[in-house]
């Protein structure tokens, strides 16, 4: 027998042992789901806008199990009860317009874009931001504007278990003209060109071509959602809100690209010529519509094209900001343009535009999101419709449906509650004081265990 037979046998000797342990340790019984149960006083049901009264969550691992009335359901002696009986529960909450990586601080107004913030400070605020808004009851949202590819490593992070956050539907930059809202306008060409050179792939397309490249580059990276810049901003500097930016030939690329991938892909657009363009390339959602006219709203209640309108974030534009040293030229666009976007909004609800819940958290501090509800209900919206918005309609608007945005057996457990009636004071949800997300406890305010995660 020679050498190599011999090592050969040896090995068998010992792998063979423990090959034949393999299928009885892969039939080891694994533990039982933890099963927990809620006892919510009130229900929301976002699939009907309905109020519910007495009804048990049964919670099994991640997912809930069931919901139905309480005199249905016998809860086991000893079974682990979340005694919701004085408050108001609803479905996790979804932030359809956020920016992840935004200083939780507010001195970055003084200069819009920050020459001395790095990657890594971008980094640790996503971390921060992603308790926050977590802790706030958003146990979904979605970014929609960061450095390559901050949110989906936060995505990732979070997913893993390596700090709280909410469920991140990512996406990479906004993918802007040369000139346009996410390019580095009126700097000299030094200061521009070693401004995060990495970005400049990921982040700028002229033409049909690049466009389609640029689309393909960030899926490449695993974005859940592309983002375009259909129209300038009001947050940037050399560039007009109402002016389009992208050509409708381009913007149908850049659609058609990222939904044969599975991606929903999203317009920043202002003026309603942008706006248009983005409803007829087939986008799915107009993120801000400011200026969107009658033939806008029409085009998007033919398409089923979401409206995205972050309403709130204005009376903090032309209050703190200002304080904190917001640029003239961003104060007088804010000025022109936030009463117009409120008038939208309230002309679009009135007609039936389907609408979701995204706010530009970032724009101001992460963790107050919910003061929007109070401001749509202001603008034309019941309470229901707002809280519908924030739950199932952006749910829907995410891709998300089968997991989030309503309380049914199947669903992530992704629970909040309140003290008090939203229906009747939609400002009650600015004070969430329960969130469970995916069945784990992470803020609890309401039972009397005064728990919040980092506390």
């Amino acid at each position: 027998m020679n050498r190599l037979v011999v090592m050969l046998v040896t090995l068998m000797t010992f792998v063979l042992p423990l090959s034949a342990q393999t299928p009885a340790k892969a039939q080891e019984a694994k533990p039982a789901p933890r099963i927990s149960y809620i006892r919510a006083g009130h229900l929301f049901d976002s699939t009907t806008g309905a109020l519910r009264s007495n009804v048990i969550v049964v919670v099994e691992g991640d997912r809930i199990q069931k919901v139905a009335p309480a005199a249905e359901v016998t809860v086991p002696a000893g079974a682990e009860v979340v005694d919701l009986s004085n408050a108001t529960v609803l479905p996790g909450l979804i932030d359809c317009h956020t920016h992840i990586t935004a200083p939780p601080h507010s001195d970055h107004y003084a200069e819009i874009y920050s020459f001395k913030d790095t990657p890594f400070d971008d980094a640790f605020n996503a971390v921060i931001n992603s308790r926050t808004d977590l802790l706030a009851g958003f146990t979904s949202i979605r970014d929609v504007g960061s450095i390559a590819f901050l949110a989906v490593d936060t995505r990732n992070a979070i997913n893993r278990g390596e700090f709280i956050g909410p469920r991140i539907v990512a996406s990479g930059p906004m993918i802007s003209i040369t000139g346009g809202h996410g390019d580095l306008n009126n700097y000299a060409p030094q200061v521009e060109y070693n401004w995060f050179p990495e970005e400049r792939g990921f982040a700028l397309a002229d033409g049909v071509e690049q466009v389609r490249h640029v689309v393909r580059a960030q899926i490449k990276y695993d974005v859940d959602v592309i983002k375009v810049g259909a129209t300038g901003g009001v947050l940037s500097k050399g560039d007009n809100p109402g002016a389009p930016s992208f050509t409708l030939e381009e913007l149908t690329v850049a659609a058609q690209e990222a939904h044969a991938q599975g991606r929903k892909i999203a317009a920043h657009a202002h003026g309603a010529e942008g706006i248009r363009r983005a409803i007829l390339a087939g986008f799915d959602s107009i993120e801000h519509a400011s200026l969107a006219d009658d033939e806008d709203i029409k085009l998007a209640i033919e398409h089923g094209t979401y409206f995205d309108m972050d309403i709130y974030n204005d009376d903090f534009l032309l209050g703190e900001a200002i304080k904190l040293g917001l640029p003239q030229e961003n104060i007088e666009k804010e000025r022109r343009i936030g009463r117009l976007q409120r008038e939208t909004f309230q002309r679009a609800v009135k007609a039936g535009v389907k609408m979701a819940f995204g706010t530009d958290a970032g724009v101001y501090p992460h963790g107050d999101n919910a003061r929007q509800l109070a401001t749509m209900v202001q603008w034309g919206m019941t309470p229901v419709q707002a809280l519908r918005t924030i739950t199932y309609n952006s749910a829907d608007l995410i891709g998300r449906s089968k997991d989030v945005g309503t309380i049914e057996a199947g669903k992530y457990a992704d629970i909040v509650a309140v003290s008090g009636d939203p229906v009747q004071d939609i400002t009650i949800m600015q004070h969430v004081g329960f969130v469970m997300k995916g069945g784990v406890i992470y803020k609890d305010k309401l039972t009397g265990k005064n728990l919040a995660v980092g506390d």
